[in-house]
């Protein structure tokens, strides 16, 4: 068995790899129910703010209201206001598909707050400007975003919390009047190049690319320049909000498109209901084949794995490790898990997908 997985391993590790596509998520089938899976992995969070802001009794060393906090977190009423308080920051500006997400997993948020950078967004939740963040992981067709996966890796104290899957449906745009046969110059965040690279090499040859910090980015500067041989791959919304017109749609590479979003926090949610787990290892790559093995024989299953160097010396990597169990993975599994040498618990949650 070790042998079998050593020798699947040196196939894999080679780049990033997904084991099973964004198609083979978690995720379910319902807007609704989504939403209540979304609820749930706050509410789980919610209650340990409560624990840990409650009072204790003066003199006793009593937990005071803290049984009445937490009971208040768990109630569904109440934490549908947990929800609506909720102060979420990701990857502006308004019409990114990061937004989109955070919409879709937190409906009844007080407060949106884009930023420019994954690292600003993630800085939120760390100062307590925001409660939660989302950020992109990995696309389809692009891969495994590696800027916003090495944004989470040094991050000791972010946690996830929740995943959101989006189909991506990227749609070429430019200023009123302008045709196709007038575009030289295509903006987008780097993914949406990627992931428009083959309709663009039959339909735009010539034009060259601009890389933007994100799709809705694109949209903007394009809009600002008012330039007709300038356009920007970004998401359909992105046309109204910017004043832009459709050039063409559906211009990714397959239909099947998708991305999935972490949703981060600065607290862990607690329980042993959650079907999937993520980890970071660190460690030479002669070592990670004896990590996944341990990690299989603990009963849970590999989802992804992605690895970014570790920067100290050649052949040292950090390693993103995703593992699912449909039964919810026990405390036992995270505590052999995460008990490796080199293996720390990045978070528990739920996946929600919107269809």
């Amino acid at each position: 068995m070790k042998n079998l997985n050593k020798t699947l391993l040196i196939l894999l590790c080679a780049g990033s790899i997904a084991l099973a596509g964004c198609g083979n998520s978690a995720g379910v089938s319902k807007d609704s129910t989504a939403a209540k899976d979304s609820k749930a992995a706050i509410e789980t969070v919610a209650e340990e703010k409560a624990d840990s802001a409650a009072p204790e009794t003066a003199g006793t060393g009593e937990a005071g209201d803290s049984e009445t906090a937490k009971a208040d977190a768990s109630d569904s009423s109440e934490s549908s206001i947990l929800m609506a308080d909720a102060t979420v920051s990701y990857l502006g500006p308004a019409g990114t598909y990061t937004e989109e997400a955070a919409m879709f997993f937190f409906p009844e948020a007080k407060t949106m707050m884009p930023k420019g950078t994954v690292d600003e967004a993630i800085a939120d939740v760390m100062n307590g400007t925001a409660d939660y963040a989302v950020i992109p992981q990995e696309n389809t067709l692009g891969g495994a975003v590696t800027n916003y996966v090495d944004a989470l890796i040094k991050q000791n104290d972010a946690f996830v919390i929740g995943e959101v899957i989006l189909p991506i449906s990227q749609t070429l745009m430019g200023v009123p009047g302008a045709a196709i046969e007038d575009i030289k110059t295509v903006c987008s965040h780097a993914q949406g190049i990627k992931q428009s690279e083959t309709w663009r090499k039959e339909h735009l040859p010539d034009a060259v690319t601009e890389e933007k910090a994100s799709t809705a980015a694109a949209a903007e500067y394009v809009a600002e320049q008012q330039d007709k041989s300038i356009a920007a791959i970004a998401a359909p919304g992105a046309a109204a909000l910017y004043g832009l017109d459709v050039l063409a749609e559906n211009v990714q590479i397959t239909d099947a498109n998708k991305t999935r979003f972490y949703v981060l926090s600065a607290k862990e949610p607690q329980g042993e209901e959650f079907p999937r787990a993520v980890f970071v290892a660190a460690c030479k790559a002669s070592r990670i084949d004896d990590i996944i093995v341990e990690i299989h024989d603990s009963g849970v299953e590999l989802v992804t794995l992605h690895d970014r160097p570790e920067g100290s010396e050649l052949g040292s990597y950090y390693y993103v490790i995703e593992v699912e169990s449909e039964g919810g993975i026990t405390q036992e599994q995270l505590d052999r898990i995460s008990g490796i040498e080199e293996v720390r618990l990045v978070g528990k949650f739920r996946s929600v997908e919107k269809k």
